[in-house]
């Protein structure tokens, strides 16, 4: 079943245009595996640094309000409810023929960015669908931050077969004129498809470095969402947040960047795409990783004396990487 354009989704039949679209501040994420993590991790450092935040991810482990989240909280039964019906109404009240009204996700993607709207955000951060090139959260235009996160076999009857035509497909979100950023750790012809679309769409394409690589001066290298699969996903999540700060007119409270902050560093880690500069960690930043907290995603629970492990892996390789915390986690 092909993916359907983006441009279907339609949010002009609840008042929201493109143009008022264009006013929200977004970091988009696509990728295979951690896209979820890297966003809460996002959402975390930015909510630490004093910003108001959205963020728009999918699935939701329990209840369906969990996919809007205002300030890293889950909307209220009385707020889902609140901002429900409006767009309900409005889409209902427009609908051209019985079958016009959007499907399950897109009803919730058109939410979302009424909810961001409404709420005033001052940053949103958004969770690809499925893909990128077709998914309905790429109706936005403007985007100044992308984040690519490691990539891998999943969806294939929509994507395609191979870690190539799936890297075009999370490709899609790239904007000329943002800033993308992805993970080392990708198949060799994955980040070669990323580097020719970063090219394609004039949108400079960086690797995040190792965690290891920054300076952590006195603050401990702790994660709230914990394992060996997160370590990629926290250093991804620090480049989105710290460059959409430095993208900021009002972020005083980070050191102005040097003259060669987008310029990659002299050492690349393979042939295709270059590595961003790591940078020295701030109190914030450390508390924003260390407080982040993701249900679901390698996640113990103590509850009457029994131990619960939590994790909802579902490719080859992040199955193996929650086998390896699990063991880590229980017997370590």
């Amino acid at each position: 079943t092909p993916l359907s354009p983006a441009v279907s989704l339609s949010p002009d039949r609840t008042g929201v245009s493109l143009d008022r679209l264009d006013k929200l501040s977004v970091i988009h994420v696509a990728g295979t595996k951690g896209k979820g993590s890297t966003c809460a991790f996002c959402e975390s450092l930015l909510r630490h640094h004093g910003y108001k935040t959205g963020f728009y991810s999918s699935p939701h482990l329990v209840a369906v309000r969990e996919r809007i989240r205002i300030n890293g909280q889950p909307l209220s039964q009385q707020d889902f409810t609140r901002h429900f019906w409006p767009v309900h109404n409005a889409l209902h009240e427009s609908k051209e023929h019985e079958g016009d009204m959007p499907p399950y996700f897109k009803f919730l993607t058109v939410m979302a960015f009424n909810v961001f709207l409404a709420e005033e955000v001052d940053v949103a951060i958004v969770e690809v669908g499925i893909g990128g090139e077709y998914d309905c959260t790429n109706i936005l235009r403007q985007v100044n931050i992308v984040g690519i996160t490691s990539l891998g076999l999943d969806h294939t009857s929509l994507l395609g077969t191979t870690v190539e035509e799936i890297a075009w497909q999370k490709a899609g979100i790239m904007k000329p004129g943002a800033v993308a950023f992805s993970v080392d750790q990708q198949p060799e012809g994955a980040l070669k498809v990323l580097k020719e679309r970063a090219v394609e769409k004039h949108c400079p394409l960086l690797v995040a470095p190792p965690l290891d690589s920054y300076d952590w001066g006195q603050h401990p290298l702790e994660l709230g969402v914990s394992s060996q699969g997160q370590l990629l996903n926290a250093s991804l999540a620090l480049q989105l947040a710290n460059t959409w700060m430095l993208l900021q007119s009002r972020s005083s409270h980070v050191l102005r960047p040097p003259k060669e902050f987008f310029l990659p560093e002299k050492n690349k880690s393979h042939k295709f795409v270059e590595t961003a500069q790591p940078f020295s960690i701030t109190r914030r930043l450390a508390l924003g990783l260390k407080q982040c907290s993701w249900p679901g995603r390698t996640q113990v629970i103590h509850k009457d004396n029994l131990l619960y492990f939590l994790d909802g892996a579902h490719t080859l390789e992040s199955m193996e990487l929650c086998s390896q915390w699990f063991i880590a986690a229980s017997y370590g």
